[in-house]
C-alpha cells in the first residue's frame, strides 16, 4: 500500500502532455478479440487497469507485445481460453467487455461478475438481455456470465438506461453478427465513436456513433488494424481545475479541447481564462475561482467523472455553488472527506450545497474511489500543511503518473509507502 504526501500552497505552472483514455483503451483492447490478425493500439496510458486488461487477455492465451511509444500489440491466434476469471474482473467492471467480443467471434465466454468502484448501482442486465435478443444462451452461476452463441444474430435493442459499456459490448457483438442490429438510447461518448471508428477500420460497419442510434450491420470477419487511442478527456478536465483552484498557468498538449467543452464552460464561468488550439488548451486564473452550479449528465453533458475536482474547486471558491449528480447515486463520498479538511458542504440527496472558504487544512483522507482520489488530491494543493491520501491505488486506476505530472507543473507531492 502506498500514499501521496501533499504540501499545499504552490501556484501550478508549466507544460504536461496528457495520456491516452482508459475509458477508450480498455474497449479497444476488447475489441482486439474480434479481429482474426495482429492489432496495434497506440497511445495507451501506463494504467493499474490497461496491466489488468492485458493480464486478462493474457491469460486468455493471446499473444501480447508492448512496443516503445505506448503501442501494444495484440495477436489472438494463439487464444486457447475463453474464461474472464473472478481475481482479475473483480477489480475492473470493464472486464465484462469481453463477452460479447468472445461470443460474436467464438460462440462461447465465461465472465465473472465485475467489481470497481463502489458509486453506485451499474447492473450487467442491460450486456446480458441483449446479448440474449441476439441468440445467445446466457446463464448466470456461480458468480460467472456463462454464454454460448453458434453466431449471434441481428436485432433491434432498445436499452432502458443509456449506459456506454453496454453500448460497447453489444456493438461488439453486433460487429461479427448475422444481419442488422439496431441499439436504441445508445450511449454517446467520445469513447463509443472511438471504438466504432476502430471497428469500421477493421472492416465493420457501424453507422450513427456519436447519436442516440447505433445501426451496425455485420460482416463475416473483421481484420486487424492499428487503432490510436483518443486522449483522456477527464485528465484534461482534473488538470485544468487543478490549475484554477491553485491561481495557477498551465498548457496542456495531446489532448482535445473539444470533447471537454462542457467542463471549460465552468471553468470560464469561475473565472479562468481558457485558450484551446487542435490538440492543446490553457488555462490562467488570478485569485480565488468564483462557485459555479452543475448538474451532471451523460455526454454531451456535464460528466460525472469531473463532479468531485468541482466539488473541490467549489470548497475554496469565493460565493456558494450547488452540485446536483444525475449518473449515479453514490458519489458524494469524497465530500465527507473534505468536510475534515474544513470544507463546507451540505449533502441533500442528489445535491451538495457547497459554500467557499478562503482556505482548506490538511488532513489524513482516504479515497473512496477514481475521481474521489483526485479530488482529495486537488484539495491537498490548496491545504495548509500536509496532506495524506490514503488508498491511492483508486488513483492509479486512471491517473497516469499523477504525481508526477503535478510536481512537473510545481506542486510539492510525493509517493510514499504506506
Amino acid at each position: 500500500m502506498e500514499r501521496l504526501l501533499i504540501r499545499g500552497g504552490n501556484p501550478l505552472r508549466g507544460d504536461i502532455r496528457i495520456s491516452g483514455a482508459k475509458t477508450a483503451a480498455l474497449p479497444v483492447m476488447a475489441a482486439t478479440l474480434l479481429a482474426d490478425g495482429p492489432t496495434t493500439v497506440g497511445n495507451i496510458p501506463h494504467l493499474h487497469d490497461v496491466t489488468t486488461t492485458m493480464e486478462l487477455l493474457g491469460r486468455m492465451g493471446v499473444e501480447l507485445t508492448v512496443h516503445e511509444g505506448m503501442e501494444v500489440e495484440v495477436n489472438t491466434a494463439s487464444i486457447d481460453s475463453f474464461r474472464a476469471p473472478y481475481e482479475l474482473v473483480k477489480t475492473m467492471r470493464a472486464s465484462i467487455l469481453v463477452l460479447g467480443p468472445l461470443l460474436a467471434r467464438f460462440g462461447r465466454a465465461e465472465v465473472s461478475l465485475p467489481g470497481g468502484c463502489a458509486i453506485g448501482s451499474r447492473p450487467v442486465n442491460i450486456h446480458v438481455d441483449g446479448l440474449r435478443a441476439m441468440g445467445a444462451e446466457i446463464e448466470v452461476r456461480d458468480g460467472y456470465i456463462q454464454g454460448r452463441a453458434d453466431r449471434l444474430r441481428g436485432a433491434h435493442i432498445r436499452m432502458d438506461v443509456s449506459t456506454v459499456t453496454g453500448t460497447e459490448n453489444l456493438m461488439m457483438a453486433a460487429a461479427l453478427a448475422r444481419g442488422t442490429t439496431v441499439l436504441e438510447n445508445a450511449a454517446r461518448e467520445p469513447e463509443v465513436i472511438n471504438l466504432a471508428d476502430c471497428i469500421n477500420a477493421m472492416g465493420g460497419h457501424v453507422q450513427g456513433a456519436g447519436t442516440s442510434t447505433l445501426t451496425i450491420e455485420g460482416v463475416e470477419r473483421l481484420r486487424g488494424v492499428h487503432h490510436r487511442v483518443l486522449p483522456d478527456r477527464i485528465e484534461t478536465g482534473t488538470y485544468l481545475v487543478a490549475a484554477a483552484m491553485t491561481g495557477g498557468e498551465v498548457r496542456l498538449k495531446d489532448t482535445a479541447p473539444e470533447l471537454v467543452e462542457s467542463v471549460l464552460g465552468k471553468l470560464r464561468e469561475s473565472g479562468a481564462e481558457v485558450a484551446t488550439g487542435r490538440d492543446w488548451v490553457t488555462l490562467r486564473m488570478d485569485g480565488r475561482p468564483c462557485a459555479v452550479d452543475l448538474e451532471t449528465a451523460p455526454y454531451p453533458g456535464f460528466p460525472t467523472d469531473m463532479q468531485a475536482q468541482f466539488c473541490a474547486l467549489n470548497a475554496i471558491s469565493t460565493g456558494a455553488g450547488t452540485v446536483t449528480e444525475t449518473v449515479f447515486e453514490n458519489r458524494f463520498m469524497h465530500c465527507l472527506e473534505m468536510q475534515r479538511m474544513g470544507a463546507d458542504i451540505q449533502i441533500d440527496g442528489p445535491r451538495a450545497h457547497i459554500r467557499g472558504v478562503e482556505r482548506l487544512t490538511a488532513a489524513p483522507v482516504i479515497a473512496t474511489d477514481l475521481r474521489a482520489s483526485a479530488s482529495l488530491v486537488l484539495a491537498g494543493l490548496v491545504a495548509e500543511g500536509e496532506t495524506r491520501v490514503d488508498r491511492i491505488y483508486h488513483i492509479d486506476r486512471g491517473y497516469e503518473c499523477i504525481e508526477e505530472k503535478l510536481a512537473q507543473l510545481g506542486a510539492d507531492i510525493q509517493r510514499v509507502p504506506d
